[in-house]
């Protein structure tokens, strides 16, 4: 068996491998795999092995050196952005409904009415028209204060 049939084959076991990790290496083996068999490929193409080891070398030295930081950039998450009732944290409302340790009641934050508590540490009511603050979120209950 010729090396650039080898290539070919590690190639494709590579890539497999990564497909199988569920892309936990970050598509790296299937690039590098790819870069093997595509030299492997040449190789048989032009009939020299000699050309398909050069080729499948130079590609994955050149993914290494280039390509990797590129396919990092894409795959990486944008910066977080709160959202549902994350984005909710430190905007302030308005009590609709008494508040108190033990007796939830409810408030009006951004035109919406949320089943609210008194966040942990306070121990005072408070009573409807009282400004609060959303101090976190227990399941679909604010904490205010």
């Amino acid at each position: 068996m010729s090396w650039n049939w080898r290539l070919i084959i590690i190639g494709a076991v590579i890539i497999l491998v990564e497909v199988s990790l569920g892309g936990f290496a970050g598509f790296d083996l299937v690039l590098i795999g790819s870069a093997l068999m595509l030299g492997g490929g040449i190789g048989l193409l032009l009939g020299n092995t000699s050309v398909g080891l050069l080729v499948a070398s130079a590609l994955c030295l050149l993914y290494v050196a280039v390509g990797r930081r590129m396919v990092r950039a894409r795959l990486k998450p944008a910066k977080s952005t709160p959202s549902n009732v994350d984005a909710l944290i430190g905007v302030q409302g308005t009590v609709t409904q008494r508040i108190a340790p033990f007796a939830p009641g409810q408030v009006k934050v951004r035109d919406e009415v949320w089943r609210a508590e008194v966040a942990p540490g306070t121990t005072t009511p408070i009573e409807p028209g009282a400004v609060v603050t959303v101090a976190g979120v227990s399941g679909a209950t604010l904490q205010v204060r």
